[in-house]
């Protein structure tokens, strides 16, 4: 954060200083809300949750370095104490950041929101120095603390913005408003919550409302491939620019086809030229996350050269989001566990029938680890139906689905389609399920570990990458 004093910060946020000897004093490091993240120079935010209340290691993060925490009470260390702390922190990025005067590009979307926000940092870092999310910090929290990242010499911020419910990203393009808003789809996330597609549309759209006329430099990045997000063009007095694979993007791929080891390459096609791009990401669904990332870069100056360069060298810098690795026994994790819905549920089942096709040449099996996908209302037994049965569709050779009544669905799905015998299979909980694979992996398997987070299905990838020498489970 740029370096305000206590007495700079306390205005701001209209709070009152308890126990500070200096108020001149400057907080010089991040604003962090973990205690076993305070660096020297930083404001501790002490948020009294369900089950811990940060005010309880206030003393502790200032022991280990911070200049001051931000409470709603006093807590007998230096403490800036407001009714707050959210709102408190909110206004607070909202100042830092109107007198940095970075531009801010933010992005929101059902399905692919922290991948493409991780393409786009890796693409304007190359312009510039750039802030963006760690993980998916996309709400109400996790917005401004990403915000109060940014310092003097920032160029870019990129904010991803979740939404639970229709106001949420009004809300948080008010503390941080965007001048380039990008919605990559409208899918089924969440929709036990908003009820339709039509709402989470109306939800989603509140980003395009946000931004200012283009006059002002608003830029409203828009799917063209999805009908829900293409129509709200007349939402918004930004320039509108589009991007897909639709003949009427501006920014489009073509010629799109997968490698023998499952990375799409395609031709990318801007309005000051094309190149070709080969990701190192795995799956075509990232083909469109691509494609939006590019059109943010061409609006903010990037060549087409620079764009095509830097995809094909792009990561995955967020964990646990279709992350391959190969054991020394040939047999492939792809953990994929850090969330699940449909439309992500079926393009990781996509990729891993695409990672499948050299394994199976030499025996190789590919095999689906699906746990739950929750929040989805009265959608639920349809959508994991769904998935069950596109698992047989894609000819993979093993499900394996866990947990209790969702998992159930998903193992019934994909029986009446047709898989019979021991090719799927219903199992209790990640250790049943850890206990099978070790029994019957072999070399040139390919395992897709997925569910939503609540699930803690990350837990299967990590056992079968992590082992002790007496072969049993890391940290069990």
């Amino acid at each position: 954060m740029i370096a305000l004093s206590i007495a700079e910060i306390a205005a701001i946020v209209g709070g009152q200083s308890h126990d500070i000897p200096d108020p001149a004093v400057r907080v010089t490091g991040p604003v962090v809300y973990d205690s076993r993240k305070v660096e020297s120079g930083s404001l501790f935010a002490a948020f009294a949750g369900e089950r811990v209340d940060g005010h309880d290691y206030a003393r502790g993060a200032v022991e280990a370095g911070a200049v001051a925490v931000l409470a709603t009470r006093p807590v007998g260390v230096p403490a800036i104490v407001v009714d707050d702390v959210v709102q408190a922190l909110g206004r607070l990025a909202n100042t830092v950041v109107e007198r940095l005067g970075a531009t801010v590009v933010a992005l929101t979307g059902s399905a692919g929101k922290t991948s493409t926000k991780d393409l786009i940092a890796q693409l304007l870092q190359r312009s510039g120095p750039t802030v963006w999310p760690d993980g998916n910090l996309n709400n109400e929290i996790g917005l401004p603390i990403t915000a109060l990242r940014a310092v003097e010499d920032t160029r870019y911020l990129v904010l991803e913005m979740g939404a639970r419910y229709i106001g949420d990203i009004r809300y948080l393009t008010g503390l941080v408003p965007p001048r380039i808003g990008l919605v990559l789809n409208v899918g089924s996330a969440h929709i036990g919550e908003f009820g339709s597609r039509e709402n989470i549309a109306v939800a989603k759209g509140e980003m395009v409302e946000a931004l200012p006329s283009a006059e002002a430099g608003g830029v409203a990045v828009l799917n063209a491939d999805d009908p829900l997000v293409s129509a709200m063009r007349s939402r918004t007095k930004a320039r509108t620019v589009f991007f897909g694979e639709s003949d009427e993007a501006d920014v489009r791929a073509e010629n799109v086809r997968l490698t023998a080891t499952g990375q799409a390459a395609f031709l990318l096609r801007t309005p000051s030229g094309c190149r070709d791009v080969t990701l190192r990401l795995y799956g075509e669904h990232h083909v469109s996350n691509a494609l939006a990332a590019a059109a943010v870069a061409h609006e903010l100056g990037m060549s087409v050269d620079e764009i095509a360069e830097a995809l094909s060298e792009a990561g995955t810098l967020s964990r646990w989001r279709m992350e391959v690795t190969e054991r020394s026994d040939g047999v492939t994790i792809v953990n994929d566990a850090y969330n699940a819905n449909p439309e992500s549920m079926k393009a990781a089942l996509r990729a891993l029938a695409a990672m499948g096709g050299a394994s199976s040449a030499t025996g190789g099996r590919t095999w689906a680890v699906l746990g739950p996908m929750a929040e989805l209302g009265d959608e639920a037994l349809a959508e994991h139906d769904a998935v069950g049965r596109l698992a047989v569709r894609l000819n993979v050779s093993k499900l394996v689905a866990v947990g209790g009544r969702e998992a159930s669905w998903l193992r019934l799905g994909a029986y009446n389609e047709g898989s019979w015998g021991e090719e799927s299979v219903h199992v209790s909980d990640a250790r049943a399920a850890v206990d099978l694979l070790r029994s019957e992996l072999r070399p040139g398997d390919v395992v897709l570990v997925k569910a939503s987070r609540s699930a803690g299905l990350e837990q299967v990838a990590l056992a079968l990458l992590e082992t002790t020498s007496e072969g049993e489970v890391a940290g069990r």
